[in-house]
């Protein structure tokens, strides 16, 4: 499970990286709100089955919204271009990307997510390595080859939305059968998320420092 403050982080790294002359505050601003969306799923799961991980956890909301987006920007008076011009729609495009990659694609490494939800109803992670060996050549086990079955995706299954429920700082106990369960609202659990959090922070920084300094001249 990733913090929302690494997803954050990540996220204004991808934003210092391609919102290019758009990037100030309000640009950033938005581009948090839509990346920590997601997140906000751990609430509907107080009311619903199919909540955190799996209701905004998915990357079938972000392939809308892009087929939206693109679909606006080919007609001959795109509402967006028009209101935004193209300062809103390269923070759109990189709010969408920060929604899949930073919001979503994160927590799909560090845990589970139900990425093709309500299409497909399965709980998925991706784990694998991918190394240089002076022995076997080229080792990766992110596609398992070989066998009846030939090539096996790198996502494993986890389970469905019914048999999946995962504790949150919101929901602790989504079984119901602890009396007083502990909240837990994580900000770091592991070292590459704290790597994350660092770099992201100072990239961050730094490119509004560059920002306002190249106004000046």
């Amino acid at each position: 499970m990733t913090g929302t403050i690494v997803h954050m982080a990540f996220a204004g790294m991808i934003a210092a990286a391609f919102l290019g002359e758009a990037y100030d505050r309000k640009a950033l601003a938005v581009v948090f709100v839509v990346t920590i969306l997601p997140d906000l799923d751990s609430f509907i799961a107080l009311v619903s089955t199919a909540g955190h991980r799996t209701v905004l956890h998915n990357f079938v909301i972000p392939a809308v919204a892009g087929a939206l987006l693109w679909a606006d920007l080919r007609r001959d008076e795109s509402w967006l271009r028009a209101r935004w011009g193209p300062r809103g729609v390269r923070i759109a495009w990189v709010s969408v990307v920060c929604y899949a990659v930073a919001g979503v694609g994160l927590d799909m490494v560090s845990g589970v997510v139900n990425p093709l939800y309500p299409i497909h109803d399965q709980f998925y992670t991706v784990e694998g390595k991918l190394v240089v060996s002076d022995q076997r050549g080229i080792v990766q086990t992110f596609v398992e080859t070989g066998g009846e079955s030939g090539s096996v995706p790198a996502p494993e299954p986890q389970g469905t939305s019914q048999e999946v429920n995962l504790s949150t700082g919101v929901d602790p106990d989504p079984s119901g059968q602890e009396t007083d369960p502990e909240r837990i609202f994580p900000i770091v659990r592991a070292g590459w998320q704290l790597v994350v959090l660092l770099a992201g922070t100072a990239v961050t920084l730094a490119r509004f420092r560059v920002s306002h300094a190249l106004s000046e001249e």
